[in-house]
């Protein structure tokens, strides 16, 4: 049996739910902390002057500020960021340049390299300069060479299969007579 003695207790644990009117004054806090930092930064102050002007919504706001404010020793020369979070960095319709050359990922540029070698090596093979294109010209000019070869002895043998045909019509008909 294992020390404790129930199994899964933090399942039986009472939930506590947050109630509508809670979140909604929660919602509309946060929308005037927005409002009146934009209003601040069109202004020209700082959000953490906005910060400590603003009242303190919750328990876990402050907490949060206080810790952000008060940091003990070196954690306040330490800025530790998680290396593998990326962030999305917005920018601007002014700050975008058009102009700029589109940087190609190492796949699409292998793509594209491929292609166009391809097609350089279609055009050196109709051209007849590859080795493929060579061989299958030399195999190409055996092939006529065999059917011609073909077709002159069809025609031969069909003279000689008339002229033995008009022979034995000939000795038919002097014989009918």
């Amino acid at each position: 049996m294992p020390r404790g003695g129930r199994k899964g207790g933090h399942k039986g644990r009472v939930r506590t739910y947050t109630s509508p009117e809670e979140i909604d004054a929660q919602m509309k806090e946060e929308k005037e902390r927005k409002k009146q930092e934009q209003e601040g930064e069109e202004a020209g102050a700082s959000p953490n002057s906005l910060a400590e002007k603003l009242p303190a919504s919750g328990s876990e706001d402050s907490d949060d500020e206080n810790s952000q404010r008060k940091r003990a020793g070196v954690q306040g020369l330490i800025e530790i960021d998680n290396p593998n979070r990326v962030t999305q960095k917005s920018k601007k319709v002014t700050q975008i340049e058009l102009d700029e050359p589109k940087q190609l990922s190492r796949r699409e540029r292998e793509e594209i390299e491929k292609q166009k070698a391809k097609e350089r090596y279609m055009k050196m093979h109709l051209a007849g300069k590859t080795d493929q294109a060579k061989a299958d010209l030399a195999r190409l000019a055996i092939i006529k060479k065999q059917r011609e070869e073909a077709a002159k002895k069809k025609e031969e043998e069909k003279k000689a299969k008339d002229a033995a045909a008009a022979a034995a019509r000939g000795i038919n008909s002097l014989s009918l007579k």
